[in-house]
Formats: structure tokens, C-alpha cells, sequence
């Protein structure tokens, strides 16, 4: 089904409010796929934005967490937030007591996901299980698994993933790696693209280091079939970007790998928070992303960037204002 697309590009799902229903509605009249994150969303507000988005007759994608275990050890995260009190006392919020475990809805959504029956649904952070797969082909999804490396690559494939995205580590935002500890964001997606090609037998899809048709290019003549891009639609009109975060992309140095915002390694643009947090925020998704939730909100409603999570991948330079129109053609592969 991927290989019927106008335009071979997976606008990501950025979770957060970035990708918006307008955002992924315009990809998909452009011939190119939306994905609509559900991450983060309550299941009444996921059914909303299904709902928002089905209703104007394109074919769209659904993106879904799968649930990380929780921390092994807690006082990790009781000692990073000791560590996060003068942040807390410069933007003047209360910090959470620490919430260790948390699916994300993860069945609901699921549930959810079968009804609407989406033309494809991806998943980020694991491997769902056969009958989740098998549930969603059944109401005629092609499901998609994000991978960083072969190992996961061939434990998607057996769980029945149609597709595979390939992310690699110039991607922004969360990486999908299951080995948050090992992960170092030091191969980018050429080079993971062509280890699982030649590990599986599946449709690939590309994703990391793409902004600029040339990259598009460059991605399918290695193998894939379409490649997927977020941060070149984080300027997009029909995008949720905030405005700090905007503004930053045209100001800020080369892209970090950070665990400071979420626990979890996410490749972002630097500021003081991953400067001076990054080296001490313990692998604890989504437990750290909860307890810097209140700093990220009184950041944002500031307008101050220092303190927010800018994820954008290494290619991020290359972003340019305008519509989703304009942003799929200046990626469109005949360019």
C-alpha cells in the first residue's frame, strides 16, 4: 500500500501538538501519508483527532507508543528531581511525585485504532504483539514498526509488521531504539537502512536525515520505498509548532542526542536544559518526561526555548516556512 502513494513520504507523528489534523490532512490530499500521533492523548481526545481527520475522506496513519517497563530503580528519578528544584523555582511549578508506570492508554488506543481502521498504523518504542498485529490487518491497516537495527527488525517481522520504518540516528525527536542504554544516534538512516535490508524481507521505509529532495533520492535508491521526514514540516503553516521552537530553528548549533526532557534519547537542537541536565537524567521513560511536563508547559508559555524540548533531527537546517504543499514538493523525489 505504501508503494501506491503519489509521493513516496511519511510525514511523521510528532507527538505533542506538532502534528495536528490539519497537518496530517494535507499531506494526504498532496498524494503523501500523514501519521497522526496518539501519544500523550487522553483516549477521548485520540477518538477526537481520529474523528477530525477521518472525516475528510483521506487516507491516513495512526501512530501508537508501545508502553516501556518501568525503571528498575526509582530513586534514580527521586534524585534527578531533587536535581530539577531550581528549575521548578525559576518558573515557579510544583514537581510531581513520580509516576513509574504509565501504557499511555495503550489498549484503548489499540481498541480504538481497530474500529477506525486507518490505512496504516505505526508503532514507536517496541514491538506490539501477533495479536495486536493480526487484529489491525484484519480490519485492513498495513501496520508499520519503527526499528533502529536489525535485532528489532527481525522480532517486527515476526510479529507480523507488513512494513518496517527504519530510523536512524540523525532522526529527531525519540529514537524507537529498545536499548535506550546502548543507543548512541552515531549511524544514520543510509547505514541502518542497508543493514535490515539485507537482515529482511519487507517493505522499508527511511527515516532520518531528510531534508532536501536529494536525500529522498538518495534513501530510495538504497532500497526504500518511501522515507519518512518530521523535522522538515516543523515550519509547515499547518503545523502545532510553538512559536520559540520556530524561532530556535534558525538560530540554534548542531543537533544533540539528550535524555533530559523524557529519559529516554531524543535528538534535539541544544539549549541550557540539555546542556546542563543532559548528562545526569536516568533511562526512565516516560517517568522524567512526566516530571519535566509542568518546567516544558511554564517554558512554552513563556516563550522562553531555553528550557524546552526543540527536537529536530541533523538535517534541520535545510527547513523552510510553507505550506505542506510547498514542503512535499521541495522533497518530491523529480525535484
Amino acid at each position: 500500500m505504501l508503494e501506491e502513494l503519489e509521493l513516496p513520504v511519511l510525514v511523521a507523528p510528532m507527538a505533542g501538538g506538532v502534528s495536528t489534523p490539519a497537518l496530517v490532512t494535507a499531506a494526504a490530499e498532496e498524494g503523501a501519508a500523514g501519521f497522526l500521533p496518539l501519544g500523550y492523548l487522553s483516549p477521548a481526545a485520540a477518538e477526537d483527532a481520529i474523528r477530525s481527520v477521518a472525516k475528510a475522506g483521506v487516507r491516513y496513519g495512526v501512530n501508537i507508543f508501545v508502553p516501556r517497563p518501568p525503571p528498575a530503580d526509582a530513586s534514580e528519578v527521586l534524585a534527578y528531581r531533587e536535581r530539577l528544584r531550581p528549575e521548578a523555582e525559576h518558573y515557579g511549578v510544583e514537581l510531581p511525585a513520580p509516576r513509574l508506570r504509565d501504557d499511555d492508554h495503550y489498549d484503548s488506543k489499540v481498541e480504538l485504532t481497530v474500529g477506525a481502521a486507518p490505512a496504516w498504523v505505526s508503532f514507536t518504542f517496541g514491538i506490539p504483539d501477533l495479536r495486536i498485529v493480526a487484529a489491525l490487518r484484519r480490519a485492513g491497516s498495513t501496520v508499520l514498526v519503527t526499528v533502529t537495527g536489525t535485532d528489532d527488525a527481525r522480532r517486527a517481522v515476526a510479529a507480523g509488521a507488513d512494513a518496517l520504518i527504519v530510523q536512524g540516528g540523525d532522526a529527531g525527536g525519540h529514537s524507537a531504539t529498545t536499548r535506550p542504554g546502548a543507543f548512541r544516534g552515531d549511524r544514520g538512516a543510509l547505514e541502518v537502512l542497508r543493514e535490515v535490508r539485507a537482515a529482511v524481507d519487507v517493505p522499508l521505509v527511511a527515516a532520518g536525515g531528510v531534508g532536501a529532495a536529494a536525500d529522498v533520492r538518495a534513501l530510495i535508491a538504497a532500497g526504500a520505498v518511501a522515507v519518512q521526514s518530521g523535522t522538515s514540516f516543523l515550519l509547515a503553516a499547518e503545523a502545532g509548532t510553538r512559536p520559540a521552537h520556530r524561532a530556535a530553528l534558525g538560530t540554534a548549533g548542531p543537533t544533540v542526542l539528550t535524555r533530559a526532557f523524557s529519559g529516554h534519547p531524543a535528538r534535539a537542537l541544544p539549549n541550557r536544559f540539555t546542556k546542563t541536565y543532559g548528562r545526569y537524567a536516568p533511562i526512565a521513560y516516560p517517568a522524567v518526561h512526566h516530571l519535566t511536563a509542568g518546567l516544558r508547559a511554564a517554558a512554552a508559555a513563556a516563550g522562553d526555548a531555553e528550557a524546552l524540548n526543540l527536537w529536530a533531527g541533523a538535517a534541520y537546517r535545510q527547513a523552510r516556512p510553507g505550506t505542506v504543499r510547498e514542503i512535499l514538493e521541495r522533497l518530491s523525489p523529480g525535484q
